[in-house]
């Protein structure tokens, strides 16, 4: 690591109304360093970078970048300043092409006399789209004909061509394939290497380590110490995450009796459904009393399974029911007989981004809740499930937008939790999610296993489905390439063969 001085954070301060998010945090971060921040969900970290980026405006206090104090308007007046992010949910926008999402904000490079020159802009995205290995994806083309992790790339892209002097990385690796995460460390790698700095905002401790050059932690607003990462170990810095010693008991640690097939009635099942470009004639059955788990590399169809039987599928060919024949046609369908589904996609296909988190816990349980629905009521009810998943928030008639990643995540599952769903279609469930709300949520899915609820888990994290799953259905190119049962025997390399 250099010995310059790169970025120099003094007595940043942020708060939201009552919430103190950043509690004046000084930090220096190095030329030529991956410099990791991290700490709990709401602890301020997403915030303090949002600042810095141009997403927030700052508080008090100032940012001093290669000895000028910059305060970035907005992010495209961050990206000027040589400041770049990639953050965790997807910042490309339907409606424009690649190369108009590329260079948004940026247009002025290719005008001349007022006009845009859009074949010249087109011809520069798609070079660079060639030059960092995505020849399959087309400067014209629309940003919605590509996949979650494709778009996610895009945007790696778009926030490092102009070569910033810092990039943060905000829990980006949690919404990409373990390819999508090595071209990832490329990237930050190569940052390092020309002198500049990144700024990794992970929960993956093992990630963490073994990127990082430092370390810093937060917790709730306050700055707790920096560190070297060759002095500190896992269980370290989830202490100083927590502010306690942690159990390292995340997962099952159960091991069924059967090893060949699941013992409980079948609760819903897929016939021969495929949809066009994703899932080819697959077939499943997810049983009461399960933890099923697919899991598969980027472009295995294996998201696509969660949407299909959710009938979110609209392009969907074959027979999604329940164990008594019932057919799921479509969402109402799927809801009304408790069926529940959280997506990777969650800003855009979980949440009601822009609506409060009352609005957004309740809205599956109004029918049950009788005829006349009253304020008092829908309230208790939105904050007893909140507290349950230990969302961090001001109330529960704050927005979800102003919420961090994990605590969106916690509005989900809270939701389908006061559903009391029986059905539960969970797509990276802990995705963003802090260590110790992570065990709290395994430790919720083991239990209402126990009661018989019947759990898919879709998930990248190969030890998740390890350690949570009671049978495995690896995927492969749209289709179920193997099977696999909990044992305490089973590696990932087991997985991974049936991946590749």
């Amino acid at each position: 690591m250099a010995d310059k001085l790169l970025l120099h954070a003094d007595k940043i301060d942020k708060k939201f109304g009552p919430t103190h998010a950043v509690k004046e945090v000084s930090l220096d971060f190095y030329a030529g360093e991956i410099h990791a921040l991290i700490g709990e969900n709401g602890s301020g970290k997403s915030t303090f970078t949002n600042m810095l980026t141009g997403i927030l405006p700052i508080g008090s206090g100032t940012f001093t970048l290669d000895g000028e104090q910059i305060a970035p308007k907005n992010q495209v007046d961050g990206n000027h300043h040589g400041v770049a992010v990639i953050v965790q949910e997807l910042g490309t926008l339907n409606g424009l092409t690649v190369a108009e999402n590329l260079f948004l904000g940026d247009e002025g490079r290719f005008m001349k006399y007022g006009i845009k020159n859009t074949a010249a802009m087109n011809k520069k995205a798609q070079e660079l789209l060639d030059g960092f290995g995505l020849s399959r994806i087309k400067a014209t083309a629309p940003i919605e004909n590509y996949n979650f992790e494709e778009r996610k790339i895009i945007e790696i892209l778009k926030s490092t061509w102009f070569d910033p002097k810092i990039l943060v990385v905000d829990e980006t690796t949690t919404a990409l394939s373990q390819d999508g995460r090595e071209k990832l460390f490329e990237v930050m790698l190569d940052v390092r290497a020309k002198g500049h700095c990144v700024i990794f905002i992970s929960h993956d401790m093992g990630e963490v380590l073994r990127m990082s050059d430092r370390i810093s932690i937060l917790r709730d607003g306050d700055f707790i110490t920096t560190i070297n990462a060759k002095d500190v170990d896992e269980d370290k810095l989830k202490t100083l995450m927590v502010g306690r010693e942690m159990d390292d008991h995340y997962y099952r640690t159960d091991y069924p009796d059967y090893t060949i097939e699941p013992q409980g009635e079948i609760a819903i099942m897929m016939q021969n459904v495929s949809v066009p470009g994703s899932l080819d004639d697959v077939s499943l059955e997810l049983h009461k009393g399960e933890i099923l788990g697919i899991g598969g590399l980027s472009e295995c169809g294996m998201h696509e399974v969660g949407k299909a039987m959710f009938g979110a599928s609209y392009d969907r060919e074959g027979t999604v029911m329940l164990g008594d024949g019932t057919p799921i046609d479509d969402i109402n369908a799927a809801i009304n007989h408790s069926i529940a589904y959280a997506s990777k996609d969650r800003d855009n296909e979980s949440l009601l981004i822009n609506d409060t988190i009352q609005d957004n816990i309740t809205l599956p349980s109004m029918r049950d809740m009788g005829l006349i629905l009253k304020q008092k009521n829908l309230k208790a009810f939105a904050k007893k499930y909140a507290d349950i998943m230990s969302t961090k928030m001001v109330g529960v008639d704050q927005y979800v937008s102003a919420l961090s990643g994990g605590n969106k995540q916690k509005v989900v599952l809270a939701r389908w939790l006061g559903k009391q769903s029986n059905i539960l279609l969970l797509d990276s469930p802990t995705r963003g999610i802090d260590i110790g709300v992570k065990a709290d949520i395994y430790a919720l899915l083991e239990e209402m296993r126990n009661q018989g609820k019947a759990i898919l888990i879709i998930s990248e994290e190969i030890m998740e489905l390890i350690g949570m799953c009671d049978r495995i259905l690896v995927m492969k190119d749209g289709k179920i390439n193997g099977q696999l049962f909990r044992s305490p025997d089973l590696t990932e390399q087991d997985i991974i063969a049936k991946m590749i």
